[in-house]
């Protein structure tokens, strides 16, 4: 053994606990925000030191934005791993906008209105909704290339797409239509892919069975 390897291990342990209260961090102010705890408080309540807090971050407000950005890599992970084997455009925003509403799924309603009052972690979700809106604007231009899609302006859209995300993290949507994150991002969904598809398109998938694009009775 060379002298290398306990310290690789010793690190690996290190960054292993790190990712481990990162984790539980993020638990903890999904399910109940964050505003409110001391530093004194969260050490509590997650049993260890105020020194492996700091370990963290410096200070309360660095640690929330930390959190925060984690919460958020680790979302954006897992949805773009669900999406990125997907060829059909149409089913891959359906299952981008659903994997996006299952990660927000967990987030309490005073967790996204912590983060809208903090002007760090706000930039950061606001980042967040700009990605999405990114990437439903790349979908978007790939379905009218592709023939599904109608022609519209993909930029448009794509902005479009952004503020609605990000009205339904704030909880704007919800107060306004009684609609939960979920059936918000859902409905998004639905409308999307089905106002976009072309009327050859709407009499495809009509043929097929498809219940997306059913007509109304």
């Amino acid at each position: 053994m060379t002298m290398s390897e306990p310290v690789a291990t010793s690190r690996e342990a290190v960054h292993a606990r790190r990712a481990d209260l990162l984790d539980r961090l993020c638990e903890l102010f999904l399910a109940e925000g964050f505003a409110h705890f001391t530093l004194n408080e969260l050490a509590a309540r997650l049993r260890c030191s105020k020194s492996t807090l700091y370990n963290l971050a410096g200070s309360k407000e660095q640690l929330a934005v930390r959190v925060v950005n984690h919460y958020f890599k680790c979302a954006t992970a897992s949805i773009e791993h669900r999406v990125s084997e997907m060829t059909d455009v149409r089913a891959r925003m359906h299952a981008y906008l659903q994997a996006a509403s299952e990660a927000l799924a967990p987030a309490s309603r005073r967790f996204i209105e912590d983060m809208a009052a903090n002007p760090a972690t706000r930039a950061t979700y606001e980042a967040n909704a700009r990605a999405a809106a990114e990437h439903i604007r790349s979908d978007v231009k790939e379905g009218v290339r592709d023939g599904v899609f109608r022609e519209v302006d993909a930029a448009l859209v794509g902005e479009m797409v952004g503020l609605t995300i990000t009205a339904i993290q704030r909880g704007e949507i919800g107060e306004r239509t009684g609609l939960s994150d979920s059936e918000a991002f859902a409905a998004l969904s639905h409308f999307l892919v089905d106002g976009l598809a072309t009327r050859s398109e709407h009499s495809a998938r009509r043929r097929t069975g498809d219940p997306d694009t059913a007509e109304d009775p």
